[in-house]
């Protein structure tokens, strides 16, 4: 019997991007304490990296906290 897929949110993916880029280590080592696979903590980190001008442009849409 298959296991139902996990649904993580944005803001997960960027946690763990973020702790990806900070680790001094591989892109693997935060795979164990977040549970994912580090093949995809490194394509979110290569995905976080890519978008990271977005944020600073004037058309992004803000978000407000």
């Amino acid at each position: 019997m298959k296991s139902a897929r996990k649904k993580l949110t944005p803001e997960f993916k960027a946690k763990v991007a973020l702790a990806a880029i900070a680790e001094e280590g591989t892109t693997a080592s935060p795979s164990r304490p977040f549970g994912v696979h580090p093949n995809q903590i490194y394509k979110w980190k290569k995905e976080f990296v890519a978008s990271a001008a977005i944020a600073f442009s004037g058309t992004a849409a803000r978000v407000d906290a």
